[in-house]
C-alpha cells in the first residue's frame, strides 16, 4: 500500500511484518504481534474426551493406505480387549489360589512378585497384559506378516487365556479333592 510516501508489505503468518519507507529513503521495520497468546494446540483432558466420543478417522485417508492409522475401532475389538483383561484378572486370582494349595509360579517374571507382594503382582500383570493388548489393537487393522489380519492375534490371545483359565480351574478342583 502506498500512503503518503510509506510502503507496507505484509507476510501471511501469525506475525505481521511491515516495511515502511519514508520520503527520505529510510527503511523502518515494524513487527505487530497478531497472536492472542493462547496456544490452541495445547493438549487438555477435554480434547481427549472429545476425541474418544467423536473420533474422526474410521478408515484410512486414501484408498491406497495399506496400514491405516485410525482412532476408531469396532465394538468387537473392545469386547475382545475387555474379555482378555477380565481373563487376565481371573488368571491372577486363580494363580494366587493355586499357590495357597502348594503350586508354584512358573513364569519367571511373575515369580519375582509372588507370594511376597500381591498388589505389585497384580499391577505388573495387568500392565504387561494391557500394554500388549494396546499394541495388538493398534495393529488390528494391519496385515501382519503380510498375510494375517492383526485382529486375529487378539482372538488367539483370548483363546490362550480361555485354555489357561480352564486348566487352572481343573487344577484347583484337583487340589481341593486332594485336600479333602
Amino acid at each position: 500500500m502506498t500512503d503518503g510516501g510509506y510502503v507496507e508489505r505484509v507476510r501471511l503468518r501469525p506475525q505481521r511484518q511491515c516495511l515502511s519507507i519514508s520520503g527520505t529513503g529510510q527503511v523502518h521495520e515494524l513487527t505487530i504481534e497478531r497472536r492472542s497468546g493462547e496456544d490452541r494446540r495445547a493438549t487438555t483432558l477435554a480434547a481427549y474426551v472429545h476425541g474418544a466420543f467423536r473420533p474422526r478417522r474410521h478408515a484410512g485417508r486414501r484408498t491406497a493406505d495399506h496400514y491405516p492409522i485410525v482412532d476408531w475401532h469396532s465394538p468387537r475389538v473392545l469386547a475382545l480387549v475387555l474379555m482378555i483383561l477380565g481373563l487376565c484378572v481371573m488368571d491372577g486370582v486363580l494363580t494366587v489360589m493355586l499357590m495357597a494349595h502348594g503350586a508354584a509360579e512358573i513364569n519367571p517374571v511373575m515369580a519375582l512378585f509372588l507370594p511376597h507382594n500381591l498388589p505389585l503382582f497384580a499391577v505388573v500383570k495387568l500392565t504387561l497384559t494391557g500394554l500388549g493388548v494396546c499394541v495388538l489393537v493398534a495393529c488390528s487393522r494391519m496385515q501382519l506378516f503380510r498375510r494375517v489380519p492383526g485382529e486375529v492375534f487378539l482372538y488367539v490371545i483370548l483363546l490362550a487365556y480361555l485354555a489357561l483359565v480352564s486348566y487352572e480351574l481343573g487344577m484347583l478342583d484337583l487340589a481341593q479333592e486332594i485336600a479333602a
